[in-house]
């Protein structure tokens, strides 16, 4: 590994949990109440090596093959796997026992996909956070906020996931403080949704590079920042 980017990763990631944990004290919370997943796609393992040797535990990839690899190069490290990236059904059969967390579930035909891949695999119970399209663009996917009830009422009718909150991408287009509206919204979501089934959704899963602090000042349990700590991405 290269001494340069062990030393600016390192360097990075300590200045961001500086301002993670600032904006979480400023939210009323404790820095540790808010969980940074490190977005490693397109990004090679030994920078994935590089954040874990700086005490970083969760990473985000997008594309399953990609994941799979850098889990089998870096298996022992003790790292935490998110899914983050929006998920094809004919490659959910690589999903099981492989993540701790699939940020992206939005639609009803994914989550059963998913259920039958799970239960042909006898793997453990997989997390799940419904992905929500807040401001209906047509381009990114996302369940629309009037399908959310049912989506949620179909996983907690599946018995190989356990739902445990919300996740959201806000406009691209939009400046940073324009989108805590949508964060709040988000959040007012998940209350909807805690009071319908029952029992608490503890993770809101929204914030990334440019907007992470607007995120944990309107609830996010975690952060999902990829540049900031990685740099510009490689061409794929």
């Amino acid at each position: 590994m290269h001494d340069d980017m062990q030393t600016d990763i390192a360097r990075r990631l300590a200045e961001l949990r500086g301002e993670i944990g600032a904006a979480a004290r400023e939210s009323g919370r404790r820095p540790e109440d808010v969980t940074l997943v490190a977005v490693s796609k397109w990004h090679p393992a030994a920078a994935v090596r590089a954040a874990a040797l700086a005490g970083q535990r969760d990473f985000g990839e997008n594309y399953v093959q990609e994941a799979l690899a850098k889990q089998d190069e870096l298996a022992g490290l003790g790292l935490r796997w998110h899914f983050t990236g929006a998920l094809q059904s004919n490659k959910a059969k690589f999903l099981p026992g492989r993540f701790v967390l699939v940020h992206t579930i939005d639609s009803e035909k994914l989550a059963r996909t998913l259920h039958d891949r799970i239960a042909a695999a006898c793997a453990p119970v997989q997390d799940v956070l419904i992905e929500v399209n807040l401001a209906r663009e047509s381009q990114k996917a996302g369940v629309a906020e009037a399908d959310l009830p049912g989506l949620a009422d179909t996983l907690a009718g599946l018995g190989t996931m356990r739902l445990t909150g919300l996740m959201a991408l806000p406009p691209f287009d939009l400046a940073p403080e324009a989108r805590r509206p949508l964060f709040a919204r988000l959040r007012t979501l998940r209350e909807g949704l805690e009071r319908r089934l029952g029992h608490g959704l503890p993770v809101l899963s929204m914030g990334m590079t440019d907007d992470f602090r607007q995120a944990i000042l309107e609830g996010a349990t975690v952060v999902r920042v990829g540049t900031r700590i990685f740099g510009a991405r490689p061409r794929k």
